[in-house]
This record gives structure tokens, C-alpha cells and sequence, in this order.
């Protein structure tokens, strides 16, 4: 059960990324990220996402960063092509369980792990009962959704009722580099996490970001299965297509989170920029932390 206090936040962010370990010094919760240059992918991300946030944050930092701004949030790293995640699952769980005021561990494990990944994520949820969700990038992780290769994953996730949180989309990972760095975007349409959602029912299921170019896919398959939901992060609000803020405002209202991919999107950049797109008033309480507060199973 989370320890977050509703009563003290103002908004839970449920799409942030933690880039740097803690170990072995973890330093002061209030020092500044990695310097400029210090992980050049990070550069490049910055670089699209037009920020000076260069630096990655650890999950100290990213708790002290949100308390600050009385918010909440989700945290995760992501384990893709090989190698073991920075920082691994278990120092995102440990610390984050030590932040429990403002952060919710979300692990992450790459399907193509096979057998051993699943042994992986079932002692994760044994042994960090404050692990809340499942974090998969289909397109970092070269695969389809609905790849039966990751339904050991999904039995894991529904049998402990968790999240599973899927990157949907267009990605700023390897964005303007030969190749796209590997990264093949067709991973990304969500409609194939319908499949998921019929063949999983019950288990929740979050779209991360507006879709494009598959925003109406997303707004299908959210309208049309009751356990998905669609976070918010990764674009400025400002940029999101009308048929998102339609469906936000109206129909998806309770199914619509608050999420910036941070650090590349801040929060008050994305909230400054949510107050040009014409959200309605009664509906920010729900975007903003109310539907987070419910999915996650914080108590009001």
C-alpha cells in the first residue's frame, strides 16, 4: 500500500525516470544532477526534448525534487538490450521505499529475459512489497505487446494486481541518431496492448504518452477495454492533438494521468503549458492526482 499523504499533494506524476544510482555515494538529496555531458544519450534526449536537464537524477534526488513541489510520483529505470538497468530494480525499490511520501516504485524487466525474467520480477515483488507496477519500453525492448514471449511477465503483474505501464508511440530514445539507434517505432502502437487487455482482464494497464502517430488507436482501446488508461508524459501539453483533449475533457475523464518523463519534461513546464489547452477546470483535480490516486490504490 502506498504512503503517499492526498491530503499534501497537489499532483502524482506517474511517468519518471530515474537515471543515475545512488551507490555508493549517494551524496546529498538536494544536489544538482550529472553534469552536461556527463552520459551522452542523456544529451541527445535533452537535445529533443529542448532542455537543460542533461543530467540524470537519483531516487533520492528525484524525492527531494517533488517534495519540493508538494507532489508525488512514480519512479523507474528500464531494463533493455542486455544489460543489466542503471540503476538496477532493487536500488529504485530500496530507496524509493525510504521516500515513501512522495514515491512509488514501478521495476522494470525486458521480456526478452525469458524464464529468468520472470523468476527476476517475482522476487522483486516479493521481497519490495512497495513496487506497484511494470515498466515495458516496446521499442527498446524489440517487442510486440501481444509477443507471447512476455505473457509469463503479465501472469506475474495480474496474479500480485499490478500495473503494467507500456510506452506507446513515437520515442525521443535514439531520435535523430543513424538508425534511430536501433529503435524500430512500430513497437509502439498500442493497439496491440489490446490484445493484452482481452487476454489479461483485470489487470491494469497504463498507455504512456499521446500515441503518435496512433492517438486514435489510444483513445479506442482506453474507451473500449475498462482497465487501460492513458498517461500524459513525454509530450507538452501544448502539442497534444485535439482528439486528446476532447476525449480528456470528456469521455476519458477519469482515465487520463498526469505524467511529464521527467527530467526531460519538467512539471511546471508541463503544468504551465496544460493551462493553454483548454482542460477543464473540474477535470484537473482527476488528471492531476485524483485517477492516479485511485489506480495506484492510495486511500483518500
Amino acid at each position: 500500500m502506498s504512503g503517499l499523504d492526498l491530503d499534501r499533494l497537489v499532483a502524482i506524476d506517474v511517468h519518471v525516470h530515474v537515471h543515475r544510482s545512488a551507490s555508493p555515494e549517494p551524496g546529498p538529496p538536494g544536489e544538482d544532477p550529472a553534469p552536461e555531458g556527463d552520459d551522452p544519450a542523456l544529451k541527445r534526449m535533452a537535445e529533443y526534448f529542448r532542455t537543460a536537464h542533461t543530467g540524470g537524477y537519483t531516487v533520492p534526488q528525484v524525492a527531494a525534487y517533488y517534495r519540493e513541489r508538494s507532489m508525488a510520483c512514480v519512479v523507474f529505470t528500464v531494463d533493455s538490450g542486455g544489460r543489466d538497468p542503471v540503476p538496477a530494480n532493487e536500488e529504485v525499490a530500496r530507496l524509493a521505499a525510504e521516500h515513501a511520501d512522495v514515491l512509488v516504485p514501478f521495476v522494470s524487466v525486458d521480456p526478452a529475459r525469458g524464464p529468468s525474467g520472470v523468476e527476476a520480477l517475482r522476487k522483486l515483488v516479493a521481497e519490495h512489497p512497495a513496487v506497484r507496477g511494470v515498466k515495458f519500453h516496446p521499442g527498446s525492448q524489440a517487442f510486440y505487446p501481444n509477443d507471447r514471449i512476455a505473457y509469463p511477465l503479465y501472469e506475474v503483474i495480474a496474479e500480485h494486481g499490478l500495473i503494467a505501464l507500456f510506452h506507446t508511440g513515437h520515442t525521443g530514445v535514439g531520435a535523430g541518431t543513424p538508425g534511430g539507434g536501433g529503435i524500430r517505432l512500430k513497437y509502439g502502437n498500442p493497439m496491440y496492448v489490446d490484445d493484452v487487455a482481452v487476454d489479461f482482464p483485470g489487470m491494469k494497464i497504463i498507455l504512456a504518452h499521446p500515441s503518435f502517430p496512433w492517438q486514435d488507436e489510444a483513445l479506442s482501446v482506453a474507451l473500449h477495454k475498462p482497465d487501460v488508461h492513458i498517461d500524459l508524459s513525454g509530450w507538452s501539453p501544448k502539442y497534444f492533438p485535439p482528439q486528446l483533449v476532447q476525449y480528456a475533457n470528456t469521455l476519458l475523464k477519469h482515465k487520463v494521468l498526469f505524467g511529464t518523463d521527467f527530467p526531460m519534461i519538467t512539471p511546471e513546464r508541463w503544468l504551465a503549458d496544460l493551462d493553454r489547452i483548454g482542460i477543464r477546470e473540474e477535470v484537473k483535480p482527476l488528471l492531476l492526482k485524483e485517477n492516479a490516486a485511485r489506480l495506484l490504490g492510495v486511500p483518500a
